[in-house]
């Protein structure tokens, strides 16, 4: 438990490689984790050659660590494995469907943080790009997927060379509910974001981006609604290429 709640993102790595032996037992460990049905719906895409990671890079917004990380993985929301093996036995898969995709996403996101926190425990520092879902077509693109896959999450891996402070969470009282969802006041809603505000860092955020609040920070300017809708767009349509809609939607 203090392993997990000293987790920090590492945004800097030294220039050490990782061990293909050391990789290779952390993302066994990754394969540990609980899975629909056991049906292990997904894969790991490992990228370590710099041509890639700068091919990748532009599609994670070009966030530095995407090409200075020793290791990309990138992992795959995968029924085309599962449904392959279905046919080959004479079975019909049904998996060409929202739910199956959302069943994969799950699969594939206990994975990567087992994986996260086997490298952590190891030593290594990681850092998750949001990024990965915003760009999907490009990155199927690049990483050559087929139908029935879809990338979820990108790690960036490596030895840190930096040690950030500990990133602030609104207090457990805030996300904890007992039996039913109990919603929030204007109050509690206050106090809960209170000690985020009251940051050094929010409030030059706050200034910095010439807004009132930390709320419209994330709004107005990090995550947009219109970018949101542009790359929900974008999204459902690269499901829709890659066999997840099925019929639903012609």
């Amino acid at each position: 438990m203090d392993l997990l709640n000293r987790h920090v993102s590492i945004r800097k790595f030294k220039q050490q490689q990782i061990d293909e032996d050391l990789l290779k037992s952390l993302l066994y460990s990754g394969t540990k984790a609980s899975t629909t049905g056991n049906m292990q719906l997904y894969s790991i895409v490992i990228t370590r050659d710099e041509k890639m990671k700068e091919k990748l890079a532009p599609l994670h917004f070009n966030q530095p660590l995407a090409k200075q990380a020793p290791v990309l993985l990138t992992f795959i929301a995968d029924f085309n494995r599962f449904s392959k093996w279905c046919k080959l036995n004479n079975a019909e898969p049904g998996y060409n469907n929202f739910l199956s995709f959302t069943t994969a996403v799950i699969d594939a996101i206990l994975v990567a943080q087992n994986v996260c926190i086997a490298a952590e425990n190891k030593g290594l520092g990681i850092c998750y790009l949001g990024t990965t879902t915003y760009n999907a077509k490009g990155i199927i693109d690049i990483l050559n997927l087929p139908k029935l896959t879809f990338p979820v999450t990108t790690i960036a891996l490596g030895y840190p060379d930096e040690q950030p402070s500990l990133t602030d969470r609104i207090p457990l009282e805030g996300i904890i509910h007992y039996e039913r969802y109990t919603d929030y006041s204007e109050q509690s809603i206050n106090e809960l974001y209170a000690f985020k505000e009251s940051l050094e860092s929010s409030k030059h955020f706050v200034k910095e981006n010439n807004k009132e609040s930390l709320a419209q920070v994330f709004t107005d300017v990090r995550y947009k609604k219109a970018d949101n809708e542009y790359f929900s767009e974008q999204m459902i349509n690269t499901l829709k290429e890659q066999g997840f809609f099925g019929d639903l939607f012609g």
